[in-house]
Formats: C-alpha cells, structure tokens, sequence
C-alpha cells in the first residue's frame, strides 16, 4: 500500500537571483506543512545537506538555499507533513490540446515502481503496459534509456580523454562499430581527474553549494533527461514527428524530485538557441512516478489492465546500459563496460561474467571502490605504454545524512589525495531507484511513539 503524498502547484521560477537560485529557476520544490509536522525530527536526520530547521516538538522548515531538492525528507516523513511541488494539472492541459505533440521522457527506475501505485507488488516490471498507458493518454514515448545510451558514449569517451590526457597523449584513436575517429585529447589537460559523474541534479546542486572546487572535476555531459528535451525538439521534431518544435511539449517522467529544479536550469535551452527561438526550454516540465500516477487516475487509466505493448521505435529503443542506470553503480557499470570495449577491442557478450563489473555495484555498502584490469590492444598498448590500464573507481551510493557518506570521498579530491579516476555519485541511497518521486510507503509508529511527539510538541507551546 502507497501513502498519498501532498502537492502543490508549481509557478514560474525567480524573477531574479535569489540566494542560491539563479533567475528562472524553480524555488522550493519541497515544503514542509506546518499544520502537519510534529516535530519528529526524521526528516532533519535524512537530509544530506544539512537543509531541515528544527528540533524534536518544533514545527520544522526548510532552507531553500541549502536544499538540494532530492526529496529523502518526504519519503520518510512518518506523518505525511512534507509536500512537492507538481505540474500535474498543467501537463494534463497539455495533452487536451490536440495542437500540442507532449513527449513522454520516462525514466527505467519509473517502471518498476508505478505499478505500486495501482495495487501491484514492488518492483512490477511494467515497460509494456506503461507504454500502453502513456499512448492511451496522448503521450508520445521518448525512453530516457535512449538518452541514457548517449550519456555513456558522452561521458565515457570524456573519461578516456581525460585519462589520456593525463597519461601525456595528444591524441587517441577509437574505433566504434567499425568507424574510426581521432580524439584530440590534449584539450582535457586542464580537466582533472578524478571524473564524477553529473547525472544526477541533487549531487550537482551539492557540488554546487557545499564543494564548487570540484565542479571542474564534473562531467560536462548534460543529463539523459536534459539530452533527451534538446534531442526531441531537433532532430525528433524534424526527422521523427515531422512537426514544428514549437509545438513540441517535452515531459520529464522521473522517480526524482531534483529533476523538476533540473529542468528549470537556465543553460537547459540548448533546443531553443541552435533553432534560434527565444524562450523555449528543453524539458518543459516534470512529473514523479507519483504525478504521472495521478494523471492516469485523472483520466481514468489502469496501466495494470492493458495489454503488453511491446513494439518500440525510435527512441524507444536502448540496451541494457542504459537500463542500470537506475541504481547506484549503474552508470559507473555502463561507463566501465564502454572503457573497456574500447580499450580492450573485446565485443561486449550477453550473460559473460567478463562483462558483469559486481565490484562497482554500491546498493549494499554506501561506498564501494574497485580497481579495473583493462587489457589494452596493440596500438593502445604502444600509445599508454603498459600491457594494461588500472581503471580505478568509486560508487557513493547515497550522499548519507548530512553528507556523511560522500564528504571523506570528496576533501580527498579537494586535497588532490584522491586514488581514481572515476566516482559516481548517487544522492540518494540505492540510487534514482529509490530517489524522492518514487511512490512512498507508510511509516508505521507505535502507540507509544505518538504518544511521545504529541507530548513533545505539546510542551513547545
């Protein structure tokens, strides 16, 4: 059983800079109801950015300058008192009006959890059915696996350059599905190492706030969900749909709160600068696996009754890579997985252990590392000059409260102390599978322990 979780109607960004939030972007995605909140202080012990005011029996609040919008404090609140904003109504408009084409961007993680909301077990697998439901509500079907493909090519090429770079090359030779390219490679000189990951918005906006010494160290790949609004709006208005961008409506479906501030990003408008249209965005709003729940309610749509629809096109097509970036190590797997091939000249096998990289898997431990035997092939073995390259990486699987998992991580690369050469960062535990837009459970109290907020709270006043 989910617990309904309270929302409210999302408006224009701020007219200005204000504090921590550029102009244009979305403030305050996460509230807490002070009619609700108790003061059980759950939601303080959560947070990874040290963001929630209060003590045990005091009304709690959030500073929206130090928050990261990942939304851990709404998914355990036990009281239902934490909201999120929503674009519910808005998107619905959208898909009413038959001018408009309204792209679905539907995350992996987003599939096995929505059926939860309609009564099913967790973990559900439902691509067929969702994709039935999404085309029986007007969308059409962008899979953010897709863009999650192009991320990887992106960012594991990024993180070859750069060890490249480091390792005194000029230039690297790739060679994928049988073309060759040249990367000039010498232009990464100046972007150290250890590469994070950027995929994630929460961890982004931490950086941002809390380490800006380590931005350079960020990939500068965009999102898949961000690389999917700009990509929908080119090259999928005039070669896929064949329609006006302008009438394109792009709809983030994510199991991420962070994503709705993601989208608003003012540099998140690269459709509308190559077109030369003022104004327009590359991700136009966003919906929680919650929100696209209730649009479905809305119009009357069970994605547990519909048949399987199982015949993707377009950009409904991806591969297995893309689907694990759904939990934490998946994208560090991905990216390992894509280094490898290259540098190895080895073809990827379905099934083959030499494939599976367990060790950078981070849902069990909130920190994992691992060092990558990469056996090079010839020419690269003369380029690097060693038989075989170390790959060595790092999965944070979870910020941690107030931090804690990732702060020993990042002061070692602050410091220039750092061993690796890749670190993924998730912000929230488990991953984007477990990430603040997924549908949210009870938390079931004592008799005894409400007893204890309710005197708590009583002796405040």
């Amino acid at each position: 059983m989910v617990r309904k979780v309270k929302t409210f109607k999302g408006d224009g960004g701020v007219p200005n800079d204000t504090g921590t939030y550029r102009k244009g972007e979305l403030r305050g995605i996460i509230k807490i109801d002070q009619e609700t909140c108790v003061g059980c202080d759950t939601c303080r012990t959560v947070c990874p950015a040290g963001a929630v005011k209060g003590s045990v029996g005091e009304k709690h609040s959030i500073d929206v300058d130090r928050c990261i919008n990942c939304g851990q404090c709404l998914l355990n609140c036990p009281f239902g008192a934490i909201e999120q904003m929503s674009f519910v109504d808005h998107v619905i408009e959208k898909l009413k009006d038959k001018k408009t084409k309204v792209v679905a961007i539907i995350a992996p993680a987003v599939r096995v959890a929505i059926a939860e909301e309609f009564g099913a077990e967790p973990g559900t697998l439902t691509v067929g059915r969702l994709w039935a439901a999404l085309k029986t509500a007007g969308f059409d079907i962008y899979e953010n696996n897709f863009a999650a493909d192009q991320t990887i090519l992106e960012e594991g090429t990024e993180l070859l350059a750069r060890v490249a770079a480091h390792s005194g090359l000029k230039e690297l030779p790739v060679e994928l599905w049988g073309k060759k390219i040249v990367l000039e490679v010498e232009e990464f000189k100046h972007k150290p190492l250890p590469q994070f990951t950027s995929c994630c918005p929460a961890w982004v906006r931490y950086a941002e706030i809390y380490y800006p010494k380590v931005l350079p160290n960020l990939s500068s790949c965009k999102s898949p969900q961000q690389m999917a609004g700009a990509t929908a709006k080119t090259y999928g208005a005039k070669d896929v749909w064949k329609v006006k961008p302008e009438n394109i409506f792009t709809v983030g479906v994510m199991p991420c709160t962070a994503k709705i501030f993601e989208a608003s990003r003012p540099e998140f408008d690269s459709a509308g600068r190559f077109l030369k249209i003022s104004g327009m965005r590359d991700v136009d709003a966003v919906l929680t696996t919650r929100d696209l729940a209730e649009v479905f309610r809305k119009l009357n749509i069970n994605p547990m009754k519909l048949p399987e629809e199982r015949q993707p096109k377009d950009f409904m097509q991806y591969t297995g890579g893309a689907t694990i970036f759904g939990v934490s190590g998946g994208v560090m797997e991905a990216a390992v997985r894509f280094a490898f091939h290259v540098l190895s000249g080895l073809e990827p096998k379905a099934m083959s252990p030499q494939w599976d990289f367990e060790d950078v898997r981070g849902y069990r431990h909130p920190v994992v590392s691992a060092t990558i035997p990469v056996p090079l092939k010839a020419d690269y073995k003369k380029a690097f000059k060693t038989d075989q390259l170390n790959i060595k990486v790092c999965v944070v699987n979870g910020i941690g409260p107030d931090g804690a998992h990732l702060k020993p991580v990042i002061e070692d690369v602050v410091a220039g102390k750092s061993p690796y050469h890749f670190i993924e960062v998730m912000t929230c535990p488990g991953g984007c599978i477990n990430g603040g837009g997924q549908p949210c459970h009870p938390v079931e109290l004592s008799l005894w322990e409400k007893f204890l907020y309710a005197l708590a709270g009583s002796a405040k006043k």
